[in-house]
């Protein structure tokens, strides 16, 4: 009976046999009932049900995040030219891969569940801790004014403004980071004496008034002179297949509710974009990720 019992670790057909072979019917009582015990108890889950759990439960996650992200700090059409378009994927992408993938390598059969918990544990807090310094750097690089500068548009990051300067704000509304999205604000340019010194630390490397608060005004007081820069959209030049395609499909939606469209350059630290503007809404309805420096070509 013991030999029998110490087999019980083996496989449910060979338990069957076991209890097939037992004459008395106190044997096979005996037997099932450590059969259903030892069986049920040693069950684990296959490594690859509780990795695809875990990318459930992740991707459940990341859409929230997404959802969260998308509608509040990089609302359309600053997604792009806000660059979540390559920071959200990139930390959805991480955050996703980190856990299902460790998950799958450390889930064998047969192994003890306290080092399944603990291993599971470990998986959980790296996950966090890789999602949390991602979601940091989102939260540095929102986007938390579009400042409208003479002849563009420039986007604005939570990182670019120092406390120093929101202190300095002309209004209490610009004196702070923006949670619930990019404000759409103007800026003048200084006068006398302070107009050289914010020029010549703007020419060394320093802030231009795009990114000093004490400067911006609201958007209505600099709308004209931003429409007197911008340019029809018909002399926009698109660089490919996919940006004509994009350019077309707005020509054709001014074309059918008969107002014109203009476009003026929307910056991005480094990275240059287009902002459509409307007349008529007085605010950008579009960006695209074409070049607006580049010259037309002329028929």
């Amino acid at each position: 009976m013991v030999a029998r019992a110490g087999r019980f670790h083996t496989s449910a057909p060979a338990h069957r046999q076991v209890l097939a072979s037992c004459n008395d019917a106190r044997d096979k009582v005996y037997f099932g009932l450590i059969f259903h015990c030892h069986y049920r108890g040693n069950r684990t889950m296959s490594r690859w049900k509780a990795s695809a759990i875990h990318l459930s439960i992740s991707l459940v996650v990341a859409a929230i995040v997404v959802t969260l992200l998308y509608t509040l700090w990089f609302p359309p059409p600053y997604f792009i030219a806000a660059g979540a378009g390559t920071l959200i994927p990139l930390l959805m992408g991480v955050d996703i891969a980190i856990g299902p993938l460790l998950t799958l390598l450390v889930m064998r059969p047969g192994k003890p569940k306290r080092l399944r918990r603990l291993d599971l544990s470990i998986i959980v807090a790296l996950q966090v801790v890789a999602f949390s310094y991602g979601f940091h750097v989102i939260c540095l690089a929102r986007p938390v004014f579009i400042v409208g500068e003479v002849d563009r548009l420039v986007v604005v990051a939570a990182d670019q403004l120092s406390d120093a300067d929101l202190a300095k704000a002309s209004r209490p509304e610009y004196s702070s980071r923006s949670w619930g999205g990019p404000r759409l604000v103007g800026a003048l340019p200084p006068k006398g004496d302070r107009a050289f010194d914010v020029a010549a630390h703007a020419m060394a490397g320093g802030k231009d008034i795009d990114q000093l608060p004490e400067f911006y005004v609201p958007y209505e007081q600099v709308f004209n002179v931003l429409m007197k820069h911008s340019r029809p959209l018909g002399q926009l030049k698109p660089q490919d297949a996919r940006q004509r395609a994009q350019l077309a499909q707005l020509e054709n939606a001014a074309a059918s509710s008969k107002r014109a469209l203009y476009f003026l350059p929307l910056e991005r630290r480094d990275v240059d974009y287009t902002a459509i503007i409307s007349p008529d809404q007085k605010q950008p309805i579009s960006v695209l990720a074409i070049d607006p420096w580049v010259t037309p070509v002329r028929k």
